[in-house]
C-alpha cells in the first residue's frame, strides 16, 4: 500500500513544480501575471485540494485501491496542466 504521507508529498510537490513553472514561463515570455498562467495555476489549486480531500477522505472500502485511483488521478491531471503550460511557451 502506498504511504499517506508519501503520496502528499508527491501531490504537493508535482503541483508545486507546475505552477513554479508558469511562474517560470511567464517572466520569460515579459508577461508577468498572465491569464493563461493563472488559468493553470488556480486549475492546479483546485486539483491540489480535491486529491488531499481524496486522499484524507475516511471510511473508503478499499484504501488500497482508493489511494491507487488518486494516484493515478494525480499522473492524469499533472499531464494535463503540463500540456496546458507546454502551450503558454
Amino acid at each position: 500500500m502506498a504511504n499517506i504521507r508519501d503520496l502528499k508529498k508527491d501531490i504537493n510537490y508535482v503541483l508545486g513544480d507546475i505552477i513554479e513553472a508558469v511562474y517560470i514561463v511567464d517572466a520569460a515570455n515579459n508577461k508577468p501575471d498572465s491569464k493563461e498562467g493563472a488559468k493553470i495555476i488556480d486549475s492546479a489549486i483546485e486539483t491540489f485540494d480535491d486529491l488531499i480531500a481524496k486522499v484524507n477522505q475516511r471510511g473508503v472500502e478499499n484504501r488500497a485501491s482508493h489511494l491507487k485511483e488518486v494516484r493515478e488521478e494525480l499522473e492524469k491531471k499533472g499531464k494535463a496542466l503540463i500540456e496546458n503550460l507546454n502551450k503558454l511557451s
